[in-house]
């Protein structure tokens, strides 16, 4: 895929995200509690069990600031040591600062209660997005752009697609289990987690083809 390419569709996700988002926002400030909330939430929560009580506090927790912040070490090294990587790291760093940052911002602007009904695990703060679900499309969906291009096997590649949408979706799925967070809170979680990696990528595509740009006039 040629980098012009890959400039146009981050910009088409991103809005698309954006508008996403926007959509779920006002329908959340019209009626802090939509239908399909409670509907998925009991289905959900209807699941309950000890074993995957159990499972979903431990998603949970790798979803949590402290590990998205070790992880985040981690992949910063391998991505230095291991594959070579400059740029990127900025980008990772960004990507990565960036989300827990935007979703204070957001949830400051909205200040949605958390849910009460059926909580599992005690939590205080504000609800909508719900940062697990943000920081997890932030850093699985930015790891897999960064990793996309040195697998070079087809079957490698649907593996990273595949690990790392489970990640996402387990991880947000498991805050609705443990009662901390809405359906909607979830997925605004992700269409802004979206957006993020989305216009972030494409700042830094778009930083790429102007340096190219620049080799090929020196030419």
């Amino acid at each position: 895929m040629n980098l012009k390419l890959q400039l146009t569709m981050a910009f088409i996700v991103s809005v698309l995200a954006l508008i996403g988002f926007s959509f779920m926002a006002f329908a959340v400030s019209a009626n802090d509690y939509l239908n399909f909330d409670s509907k998925v939430m009991a289905l959900i929560q209807g699941w309950e069990s000890p074993l995957l009580t159990g499972i979903m506090k431990f998603f949970t927790y790798i979803g949590s600031t402290g590990s998205i912040i070790v992880l985040s070490l981690f992949i910063l090294f391998f991505l230095y040591k291991v594959l070579k990587h400059r740029l990127e790291l900025v980008l990772f760093i960004v990507v990565m600062a960036g989300s827990p940052l935007l979703n204070v911002i957001v949830k400051l602007c909205f200040q949605r209660t958390r849910p009460d009904l059926h909580r599992l695990i005690e939590i205080g703060g504000y609800s909508f997005p719900s940062g697990h679900a943000m920081n997890a499309m932030s850093l699985y969906g930015i790891l897999t752009f960064l990793l996309w291009r040195h697998i070079k096997a087809r079957w490698g590649r649907i593996v990273l697609i595949v690990i790392g949408t489970l990640m996402i979706l387990v991880i947000g799925i498991s805050r609705i289990y443990l009662g901390v967070h809405y359906p909607s809170d979830i997925i605004a979680g992700y269409l802004a987690g979206g957006f993020w990696i989305t216009i972030s990528i494409w700042f830094f595509q778009r930083h790429q083809d102007r340096r190219k740009d620049k080799r090929n006039e020196r030419k």
